[in-house]
């Protein structure tokens, strides 16, 4: 079975949903161990990033980035004004 390469040139709303969390997926486990903050913090800052009103279909609207990409680095931070995490 032949794999359509991704559209480099394609918008989201063109893009197959599974298939783009399923990238996401595969970019988040090859981050190093080394960058990453650890499991629970990663959880705490998803849910808070969920009670976010910025927060759009995995989106922040403050800076663009996917969250759960975001939340996984240990450097990171939330971008909202008030720094949720």
């Amino acid at each position: 079975m032949s794999r359509k390469k991704p559209c480099i040139r394609c918008l989201l709303r063109d893009m197959d949903e599974e298939e783009n969390y399923q990238r996401l997926r595969l970019y988040l486990d090859q981050f190093d161990e080394s960058i990453r903050t650890s499991d629970e913090e990663y959880e705490r800052r998803l849910q808070l990033c969920k009670e976010c009103e910025s927060l759009r279909e995995g989106i922040c609207v403050k800076c663009g980035c996917y969250v759960e990409a975001r939340a996984l680095r240990k450097q990171a931070h939330c971008p909202h004004e008030d720094a949720r995490w």
